[in-house]
């Protein structure tokens, strides 16, 4: 992702310029930390976030279109109803997030920590997860299109009624994962991973 870093307008409060504007565009924001707070209804767009924590806490109807997040923390935060358009993760930690019928486009997650993350009644398209862990997450009644998990740690995910047809998972890890027979379908995995999803068939390795 190209964000250009020139006539970038330095933030320090994104609160306070939230309040004063619902529309944010080309900003940087650095070294930012709260908690417990509720943003609704803005748009940030074109812009940079850097070194930043936001936990526990909702974002409502909100739109980012355009944004680089680098070592960002959103630990137990709540995305409802909201937007993701061309952002970036990078080295950033989404544990225990909730997004609940949200748009992920082009999106790309890299080395991001999303364990026990929930993504739900959602539309995924051209997303791509790349060495980012996935450990004890849900991924339930999402529509996707497009998807890709590159070298990412699927390790006891729950996945309902997202089909992963046509998705290569065969270099991630994918101990314990459940899934239906469904879901799964027209998946490529490897031979060690076939021995994880034989349940699905209902018969016994002896």
């Amino acid at each position: 992702m190209n964000i250009s870093k020139h006539n970038l307008i330095q933030i320090q409060d994104l609160q306070k310029e939230i309040e004063e504007n619902d529309d944010l565009e080309k900003i940087k924001l650095e070294e930012y930390e709260t908690e417990n707070i509720e943003i609704l209804k803005i748009t940030i767009s074109k812009s940079i976030i850097n070194n930043t924590t936001i936990i526990n806490s909702n974002f409502e109807k909100c739109m980012f279109i355009d944004i680089q997040f680098n070592n960002c923390n959103f630990s137990n935060t709540i995305f409802e109803n909201c937007s993701f358009i061309r952002c970036e993760f990078n080295n950033c930690k989404l544990t225990g997030c909730n997004f609940n019928e949200n748009t992920l486009l082009d999106t790309n997650f890299i080395n991001v920590n999303m364990n026990y993350t929930n993504i739900t009644i959602s539309d995924l398209k051209n997303v791509y997860f790349k060495e980012t862990r996935l450990k004890n997450a849900n991924l339930q009644n999402n529509k996707v299109k497009n998807i890709k998990f590159q070298e990412a740690d699927l390790t006891q995910i729950q996945i309902f009624q997202t089909s992963l047809n046509g998705i290569d998972l065969s270099k991630c890890k994918i101990d314990g994962i459940a899934i239906s027979i469904d879901d799964i379908k027209g998946t490529t995995i490897n031979q060690v991973q076939a021995l994880d999803l034989i349940y699905l068939l209902g018969v016994k390795i002896i």
